[in-house]
C-alpha cells in the first residue's frame, strides 16, 4: 500500500533564519488519523504549511502527498485532493494588526458560490456545522464565521486534509460533530487527516497515530491504542500529553539556568514571512 503522507529527511528554514526544522520523517498510510501535537512554537504551523505545498523544499522527493511532490505538483491542490485549513479569515490592517476578513455577504453566497460540490455533501457539513445561511459575515461572531470556513474547505472531496487549530473556535457540539465526518472520511474512503491541536477531549478513540514536534524534530510516533500500553499512564491523551510537554519545558529551563539561554523555539515568529502568512491561504 501506498503511503498518503511520506515525509522524507526533511529540513527548512525561513530566508535569514537559522534551520529549525531539522532530519523530519513521517509516513502515513490511507485512512490514518494523526495527531501533531508539542508545545507553542514547536514548528507544527510550518510542518503543515510544508506538507500543503506551500513552502519549497529541497528535492522533488522529501515531501511526497498522495505520490505526488506537495509543492512542485500543484495539482494537488487545485484538484482539491490535498486540503489545508488553518489560520482565519483575516488580513492586515496597517495601525490594527490582524483583522477578522469580513464583509457584506452571506454564508449562502459564499458556499454556493463554490463550483463542482456535490449538494449532498454541501448540504451534509451546511447541517453538521449548523449554519444559518443568512448569516452575513461582518456580523458572526469567531466561531460562526470559522464553520463557514470550515465548511467550504470541506466542500470538494479530499484525500489528504491538514488541518491546524481548525477547531479552537468551535463548541463542543460542532467540534465533535465535524471530528465524526472526518472519522467517516477516513474509514469508508482512505482519506487521510493530520490534525494540529491543543485540544485533546475525546480524541482517544479518534486518531490512530500521534506525532510528537520538539524544536522542530520528531521526537517520537505512537499509534493508538498501543500508546495507553506503552507509556503505562492513564487513558486520556491529556495524561499522555501532559508530562511530554512539562518535560520540554524542563529542559528548556535547564539549559537556560545552566547559560546555554534561552532555547529556540522551532516557529519563534521571528522569521519576516510570519505576518503575512495569511496571504498564502489561497495558493
Amino acid at each position: 500500500m501506498e503511503n498518503s503522507v511520506q515525509i522524507a529527511g526533511l529540513h527548512f528554514a525561513y530566508p535569514g533564519q537559522p534551520p529549525f526544522i531539522s532530519d523530519f520523517s513521517l509516513k502515513l498510510n490511507p485512512g490514518s488519523r494523526c495527531l501533531l501535537v508539542g508545545a507553542n512554537g514547536a514548528g507544527k504551523t510550518t510542518l503543515l504549511r510544508i506538507f500543503a505545498g506551500k513552502h519549497m523544499v529541497g528535492g522533488k522527493d522529501v515531501v511526497r502527498i498522495l505520490g505526488q511532490s506537495a509543492f512542485h505538483d500543484t495539482s494537488l491542490t487545485c484538484s482539491g485532493e490535498l486540503a489545508y485549513l488553518g489560520e482565519s479569515w483575516s488580513r492586515a490592517i496597517g495601525c490594527a494588526g490582524e483583522v477578522p476578513l469580513q464583509g457584506d455577504f452571506s454564508a449562502e453566497h459564499m458556499i454556493f458560490g463554490v463550483e463542482g460540490v456535490d449538494p449532498d455533501r454541501r448540504e451534509k457539513l451546511i447541517d453538521l456545522l449548523d449554519i444559518d445561511l443568512e448569516w452575513k459575515m461582518h456580523k458572526v461572531s469567531d466561531g460562526q464565521r470559522r464553520r463557514v470556513q470550515i465548511c467550504m474547505g470541506l466542500l470538494h472531496v479530499f484525500q489528504v486534509l491538514l488541518l491546524d487549530e481548525v477547531t479552537v473556535d468551535l463548541d463542543v457540539v460542532a467540534r465533535m460533530d465535524l471530528l465524526s465526518f472526518l472519522m467517516e472520511e477516513c474509514e469508508q474512503r482512505g482519506a487521510t487527516v493530520v490534525y494540529s491541536t491543543h485540544i485533546f477531549d475525546g480524541l482517544e478513540s479518534w486518531a490512530t497515530h500521534l506525532a510528537y514536534v520538539e524544536d522542530g524534530k520528531l521526537k517520537q510516533t505512537y499509534t493508538f491504542p498501543d500508546i495507553f500500553y506503552t507509556l503505562d499512564r492513564p487513558k486520556t491523551l491529556l495524561r499522555i500529553v501532559e508530562p511530554l510537554l512539562r518535560a520540554e519545558r524542563k529542559h528548556r529551563e535547564n539549559v537556560a539556568a545552566s547559560g546555554g539561554g534561552q532555547v529556540k523555539s522551532a516557529m519563534a515568529e521571528t522569521s519576516p514571512w510570519s505576518s503575512r502568512r495569511h496571504m498564502a491561504y489561497y495558493r
